[in-house]
């Protein structure tokens, strides 16, 4: 007589599931520990392995099913496209960054009561002074030499914060060679990688697929929608600035990409205050044209091009995009721009996917009452 299958007492099961957790953890950090060197070349090979895996799935199937070829050839499209311009670019921006610390230097060295910027010809502003004069001790002169260094030192550390994130991109040479070795292999086999992951997920089929569609739908919206719009922008306020003369427009054009990620100000953080030096210099032409080119062409760019880009992909929340890019680009350097905000959909995706299963679990219940 067959004997009924035994059934594994409590403290087994309990003990099996404690020593899976306590392997998986141990394996987890050590996994972390092996990777973290390579961290940044690997985020970036996954990130622009995603965004070619559309391209890699057509040129394949042109290729008659060669996805070696093909991750091949878009490997070595990725390192032409990316080294060329983006070396030359970074060796004119770090020029330029010295030319305008040494800028700033020579005016607040040649900065005199007489200088056009003296408040004291304002009759309300003279008052004020007079009182800070009278109550703190503290003259125009004072506050001239204040605002000056604050200026210079401000302007140094901005340009310092986006030259990190601009060369972050890019990092040590040994860090490309690793991110180009990696993102061979993620083109290539990234489809199974996905696959593979979808297995693992303990969820239904349906909101599974509803899943990663919209993880998907935002990496691509934060890209062409907000990272593709970021770069018009600031590309934009350099011709501006090269265009009326203004110092170092490559400089201020990453710093307007950079500002253009944020949900407030945006590039009128730049082209105005490029604007109000105009003005103080007297040149009211190249003025009006500052304030017509950031007012209309920048801002129609936002307003008309965003919306193209991120017609029929998920729409990433403002408050998202803020905590995202900030918080991004603190943990993870220049990838955390796009990684930050794409993390937190994916968690704000993964609430609303539990809220949506407990109502329709509710719904199941009552409909069976």
């Amino acid at each position: 007589m067959t004997q009924p299958p035994r059934v594994a007492p409590v403290k087994d099961r309990f003990y099996a599931r404690t020593f899976a957790l306590v392997t998986c953890l141990v394996l987890g950090l050590a996994l972390f520990k092996i990777v973290q060197p390579f961290l940044g070349p690997l985020l970036w090979a996954i990130f622009i392995a995603f965004l070619l895996h559309p391209l890699h799935v057509r040129l394949a199937a042109r290729l008659r099913g060669k996805p070696q070829l093909s991750a091949a050839l878009l490997t070595v499209l990725t390192f032409v496209v990316i080294i060329g311009p983006l070396t030359a670019l970074s060796a004119a921006f770090a020029a330029q960054v010295g030319d305008l610390l040494q800028l700033v230097q020579d005016k607040v060295a040649g900065q005199t009561t007489g200088n056009v910027l003296n408040l004291a010809n304002v009759p309300w502003v003279r008052e004020g002074l007079d009182w800070l004069d009278r109550t703190l001790d503290v003259d125009l002169a004072q506050l001239q030499a204040w605002f000056t260094q604050g200026s210079k030192e401000a302007l140094q550390t901005l340009a310092s914060l986006t030259g990190k994130v601009f060369l972050g991109a890019v990092g040590t040479v040994v860090g490309f060679v690793l991110m180009e070795f990696m993102l061979f292999f993620f083109i290539r086999d990234g489809g199974e990688m996905v696959d593979t992951t979808r297995e693992l997920i303990p969820m239904a089929e349906t909101p599974k697929a509803k899943l990663f569609d919209h993880l998907a739908a935002v990496t691509r919206a934060m890209v062409y929608g907000t990272g593709l719009t970021a770069l018009i922008q600031g590309t934009l306020v350099g011709i501006s600035f090269l265009i009326v003369g203004l110092p170092s427009p490559i400089v201020f054009g990453v710093i307007a990409a950079l500002v253009a990620l944020l949900p407030f100000g945006g590039t009128a953080l730049v082209w105005g205050p490029a604007a109000l030096v105009l003005a103080v210099e007297g040149r009211w032409g190249a003025t009006i044209f500052m304030l017509v080119w950031g007012a209309v062409l920048v801002s129609l760019v936002d307003n008309v091009v965003r919306p193209m880009l991120v017609s029929g992909r998920a729409n990433v929340g403002t408050l998202t995009v803020f905590i995202g890019v900030l918080g991004g680009l603190a943990a993870f350097g220049a990838i955390g721009l796009f990684l930050g905000p794409v993390v937190l959909a994916l968690i704000i995706a993964l609430i609303r996917f539990r809220l949506e299963m407990r109502r329709a679990e509710k719904a199941m219940a009552v409909s069976a009452e």
